[in-house]
């Protein structure tokens, strides 16, 4: 057999990584500055991830300077005052410290660039080439936990606002803003979930066989 192959154990410390994946809010992290090794290894399995027609059609900025920080965390301010309202009736939504933009050490941009060319497997589905970005982000936010480094995936963000901060190309598509750095903890479950904002659904639920059934 060519190529690598992996024992039960291995296997079994993949499941592991990936059950005990979090994602981490603001208050969470500490200062302890993460050494430019392993955000070398973090950017490596990201960049190992599948791509639709290996494109490999993504882009990373890696943010350390606490200016440029401080101007992508006044987007989200702004952004978030639109969501408080939108979840008015929710009071536990202004209780969450839903990013850590200054608080963590690495700020990570990723972006998608489109192929100035025709991309095998991409005639048909355009949105291939951002997913095989959202590939990249996994790889890495688990290689992030693998070293017991916390992640945030921060949404609420101008995307306009944010390339311009981030002198980004026109055509390139902003994907994920993450913030990554050592926590206090890791939770044993989800903070969502532990705190009923949402409910884990059933596997029963949202797993068909052959099509879905009337």
């Amino acid at each position: 057999m060519k190529g690598r192959a992996f024992t039960e154990q291995e296997s079994q410390v993949l499941a592991d990584i990936i059950i005990n994946r979090r994602t981490e809010f603001g208050k969470n992290f500490i200062s302890k500055e993460i050494p430019d090794s392993i955000v070398e290894r973090l950017l490596s399995a990201a960049l190992h991830a599948p791509s639709v027609g290996f494109s490999q059609p993504w882009e990373f900025i890696i943010i350390r300077d606490p200016l440029i920080k401080a101007k992508v965390k006044d987007s989200f301010i702004k952004e978030n005052e639109k969501a408080k309202k939108i979840f008015k009736d929710r009071p536990f939504y202004n209780q969450l410290q839903l990013e850590g933009i200054t608080a963590a050490p690495v700020n990570i941009a990723v972006f998608y660039k489109p192929s100035p060319n025709s991309v095998v497997g991409q005639t048909s589905q355009e949105k291939f080439g951002p997913y095989s970005v959202c590939l990249a982000i996994q790889n890495l936010w688990l290689m992030a936990r693998a070293e017991n480094l916390g992640l945030g995936w921060v949404s609420i963000l101008d995307e306009k606002e944010v390339k311009m901060i981030l002198n980004a190309p026109l055509e390139n598509e902003l994907i994920a803003y993450l913030c990554i750095g050592y926590v206090t903890e890791f939770t044993e479950r989800p903070l969502l979930e532990i705190t009923n904002w949402e409910k884990r659904k059933l596997k029963e639920s949202i797993i068909y066989y052959d099509g879905y059934q009337n």
